[in-house]
């Protein structure tokens, strides 16, 4: 089952790269066609610098889809694009893109079973202004050894790619890219250089599956803490109560066996989940859920008890399936807690009944 897992774990990873290989080779194969339908009354020059422009827009079209994260793009054209219909869903979908699209962009993630893993990495990575507590103070490479020395199922995990070292090795490996990663984020100088290491990381290559893979391990690692303060009667958050009420994660075994481990092969994460990701990043993620638009629901954060002092992290959402990442438009406006400012929907009547 795992060796399957794997497979299926590679065909998805190698689509973006397939297709684009059979782009190139028709591109290559069509360049003297090209040529041979240029006016012969132009100068050389003019026809070489025609067929520069035409191959760098189609390289520019493969990168884009070797990328598992696109480029920003406004919001209102995307939902015009993407929801032309009339039927009440359409509308509504509408009107949720409308009241976020003057203050913030979307970056579409890949639809993958690690899309919310992934929207989440990338929101980490291209607008944390600093490390976390947890992860400047902590020697985390050591926690999977740590762990693996106190709880024998870390063996169960399994990775989307193979490895010649130990799983505790490849974890350590997974930390310690995760850090250096984050670290970087934090210290780029520009936007632009952000937006250049970002672009570097999702690629659909191993070292983003291998940070994805981190984040999970992080997901266990607090679920063990928890279910640990659970016992001894101390205070945890209150989305424990309904992560360990599961029939199939009654511990964090089971939660591993059941649930963690086919993340990115199977399946995606569940809201529960969501608020467990978001509790073991020491981030508040903020998730706009689209098709609870006209509810208290529109604006959702996983979890909610830190949303006054832990960074946050913006998501969106059509379904809770499918997560894409929102960034700021640069001339958005933001009230004192960092908070955009809403447009009221064009009908005239805000929609919005919970704070963003």
């Amino acid at each position: 089952m795992q060796k399957r897992a794997q497979e299926e774990a590679k065909s998805t990873r190698s689509d973006s790269n397939s297709s684009s290989q059979q782009h190139l080779m028709k591109t290559s194969r069509s360049a003297e066609d090209e040529k041979g339908e240029l006016d012969l009354y132009r100068g050389e020059e003019e026809i070489e610098q025609e067929l520069q422009e035409k191959h760098q827009s189609k390289s520019v079209a493969v990168g884009e889809a070797q990328s598992s994260v696109s480029a920003a793009e406004d919001l209102q054209t995307y939902s015009e694009r993407e929801w032309k219909g009339n039927t009440t869903k359409s509308q509504l979908i509408r009107k949720g893109y409308e009241a976020i699209a003057s203050e913030f962009n979307l970056c579409i993630v890949r639809g993958d079973n690690y899309c919310a893993l992934r929207a989440t990495l990338f929101q980490v990575l291209s607008q944390s202004k600093q490390l976390p507590a947890w992860l400047h103070e902590s020697d985390i490479i050591k926690w999977p050894k740590e762990m693996h020395s106190d709880k024998d199922f870390i063996k169960e995990w399994q990775f989307p790619f193979e490895s010649r070292t130990s799983t505790v090795q490849h974890l350590e490996q997974c930390l310690e890219l995760l850090k250096t990663k984050w670290q970087e984020a934090v210290e780029c100088k520009s936007l632009e250089e952000r937006e250049r290491m970002c672009q570097q990381v999702f690629r659909g290559h191993d070292e983003e599956y291998e940070l994805l893979e981190a984040l999970k391990f992080l997901m266990l690692r607090t679920a063990v803490q928890l279910h640990s303060d659970m016992e001894k009667g101390s205070e945890v958050p209150e989305f424990c109560w309904l992560l360990f009420a599961r029939d199939s994660s009654k511990g964090p075994k089971t939660f591993l066996t059941n649930h963690l481990r086919h993340v990115g092969f199977s399946g995606g994460l569940e809201q529960v989940e969501m608020c467990l990701l978001g509790h073991s990043l020491q981030q508040t993620i903020r998730v706009v859920r689209l098709y609870k638009c006209d509810t208290e629901e529109f604006i959702t954060y996983y979890p909610n008890d830190h949303r006054e002092d832990w960074p946050h992290l913006c998501l969106l959402t059509e379904d809770d399936r499918h997560y894409n990442a929102v960034v700021p438009k640069k001339s958005s406006k933001f009230d004192e807690r960092g908070r955009p400012k809403w447009n009221q929907p064009s009908d005239g009547q805000s929609s919005i009944t919970t704070r963003f």
